[in-house]
């Protein structure tokens, strides 16, 4: 089956989607969570295949850490569990008026065709086969070849699953080769694809941009930062720092740099580096940050290069560099954020409320870690994608992320003078 043969069924399958209820959309979606269960070896077999053939390849750490669901499944499925408990956003009607005999309303609707391109990360395939269904869309997944044969096998049981419930297969497909043509052909389909969504690097985006007929949502690439003000309860705002850091450094909602007020650097940034060192931490120094590391005889640094602030680092590395004022951080962060997650640590709920007013990010945070952004965590259930971009949505897009509205008018046969 061609991609356009695909996308011809998918957008078919949009109309059987239409009339779908959510009893029944939620009924594939514990179907899908039955059948994983059941098949729960069978998927790990091929993603172990999938982890070793990466390794064969040589593939980095960060990208066999995406690729894996090894000790992972059961907390995918707990998603899915929550994306059934969640509100069906379709059907909602909101703003309504009445204007010259008119009712006005506007309804939520499914945006339609997703063409999904993305990288490692089967779990992707799960996280967004679960919130298409449940808003009602159609989706077709387009993987990397390091993850194949994991996402053929879960696309071939999630089919399964929307069958059993009466719902088309073709609501979900895979593009079943990782032949590089597919994607151009897929970003031009703009009669059968209503939106595209890429998931992986610097890369992937621009060429989604540049190639593509149809919108695209762009976002996932994050250089996060964490300030620490003056203000800041340092004894806490260590935790903060270690978490947004260490807890899953692989990862787009990572810390990748940390600036520091020079009111509390130096007694600070030894605590920061003694303790993020102990965690195979190393480190990017700005030249005021590596004057305090050689009186405290760190040893894992390097001196940070102009480069280093605009590197998303998606390991255990962490640039630090000290800043005169908040106006400096924030100033700091302007010019080398890609809009994804920045937070401050600060006791000052002035500087906090400047802090939020300024820094543009789709996820802006006052003394908690960066790794929030996700759409798990912000109570989605699961994410389709983080958008970086200000049109459509902003951040973790869950389930009325990926709806659009129609104005639904009623009168009583009423003409327009």
């Amino acid at each position: 089956m061609t991609i356009e043969e695909m996308a011809k069924d998918a957008k078919k399958a949009t109309y059987g989607m239409a009339r779908a209820s959510s009893t029944q959309k939620n009924a594939a979606l514990a179907a899908i969570i039955a059948h994983l269960k059941k098949e729960q070896a069978s998927i790990l077999y091929a993603n172990q295949e999938d982890i070793t053939q990466a390794q064969s390849a040589g593939l980095d750490h960060a990208m066999i850490d995406r690729l894996s669901l090894q000790g992972r499944l059961e907390a995918i499925l707990a998603d899915i569990e929550k994306i059934i408990d969640l509100p069906d956003p379709i059907g909602e009607c909101f703003e309504r008026v009445e204007h010259d005999h008119l009712t006005i309303t506007k309804c939520r609707t499914p945006l339609g065709v997703l063409g999904i391109i993305y990288e490692s990360r089967p779990n992707v395939t799960l996280d967004i086969s679960a919130l298409a269904i449940k808003s009602g869309n159609c989706a077709i997944l387009r993987g990397g070849s390091e993850t194949l044969r994991t996402n053929q096998v879960l696309v071939h049981l999630i089919q399964e699953a929307l069958t059993s419930v009466h719902l088309p297969a073709q609501v979900i497909q895979l593009v079943p080769t990782t032949d590089r043509t597919e994607v151009h052909k897929m970003l031009h389909l703009h009669e059968y694809i209503d939106l595209i969504i890429p998931r992986g690097g610097a890369a992937l985006h621009r060429f989604c941009r540049e190639n593509s007929s149809i919108p695209v949502i762009t976002g996932g690439i994050g250089i996060c930062h964490l300030f620490v003000d003056e203000s800041a309860d340092l004894a806490k705002a260590l935790p903060v720092i270690i978490n947004a850091k260490t807890q899953r450094p692989t990862v787009c909602n990572a810390l990748d740099t940390l600036l520091v007020h020079e009111k509390i650097a130096a007694t600070f940034i030894p605590t920061v580096l003694q303790t993020l060192q102990a965690k195979g931490v190393s480190f990017r120094l700005d030249p005021k940050s590596l004057e305090i590391a050689r009186s405290h005889q760190a040893t894992q640094w390097t001196a940070a290069q102009p480069q280093d602030w605009d590197t998303e680092w998606l390991s255990l590395i962490l640039g630090i560099k000290v800043v005169s004022s908040l106006e400096e951080a924030i100033q700091h962060i302007i010019q080398h954020s890609t809009g994804h997650s920045d937070g401050i640590l600060t006791q000052n709920q002035k500087h906090a409320d400047t802090f939020i007013a300024e820094v543009d990010s789709a996820a802006v945070y006052v003394n908690a870690s960066t790794r929030f952004t996700d759409g798990g965590q912000l109570g989605l259930g699961a994410e389709v994608a983080i958008s970086t971009q200000k049109l459509h949505a902003r951040g973790p897009m869950g389930l009325r992320e990926l709806t659009s509205y129609k104005w639904v008018i009623q009168g009583d046969y009423a003409i327009r003078n």
